[in-house]
């Protein structure tokens, strides 16, 4: 006996529920703001890898986020906010991760008809980054977390973003990263 992905014996969910289809999404709405060329994502041949040199059990592991501190004074930012563009920041910065930071993400263009973004330890796991160092799944949390700008240029990403970000990593002895990107 064979089945089909209608079978409604197989869990399936209806044909018209797929994924948000985001790459498209994205390319049209830089298209209407005026871009001439549709969104190029960063795909890279080669991506360079190095692996850890010690266990991860011994390692600082940093954390990198899209999330911004919270401005109170450029407008909603709170958890089902509006896309606020008044809150977004175009510098690197750094905070420390002794205590839990108020990010918000009200910058970023997610799917707010779907997602209600009201749990931050999804885009900041500073907490289960505490739960699994007191683990000793990893060896400790670096002393700051550090924050990457979503200014949307390749160039200042890799030119500016980067090396700066890299540069406090190693001025933390980090051994690796968890990037937390909305």
């Amino acid at each position: 006996m064979t089945s089909s992905p209608e079978d409604p014996t197989l869990g399936f969910s209806a044909s018209h529920d797929v994924p948000v289809p985001y790459l498209a999404r994205i390319s049209e709405y830089y298209q209407t703001l005026g871009f001439g060329a549709p969104y190029r994502w960063a795909q890279y041949a080669e991506v360079p890898f190095t692996p850890l040199q010690k266990p991860l059990a011994s390692s600082r592991v940093g954390l990198v986020t899209t999330a911004a501190p919270f401005q109170p004074d450029k407008g909603d930012q709170g958890p089902g906010a509006p896309y606020n563009a008044a809150a977004k920041f175009f510098q690197v910065y750094s905070g420390s991760t002794a205590e839990h930071p108020d990010l918000r993400i009200s910058h970023i263009g997610y799917d707010r008809q779907h997602t209600a973004a009201t749990d931050a330890d999804v885009w900041f796991p500073l907490r289960a980054l505490r739960r699994v160092q007191s683990a000793g799944l990893i060896g400790e949390v670096a002393p700051r977390f550090y924050g990457a700008p979503t200014n949307r240029s390749h160039r200042t990403t890799l030119e500016v973003d980067a090396p700066e970000i890299l540069a406090r990593c190693r001025e933390d002895a980090v051994d690796c990263v968890v990037l937390a990107a909305v």
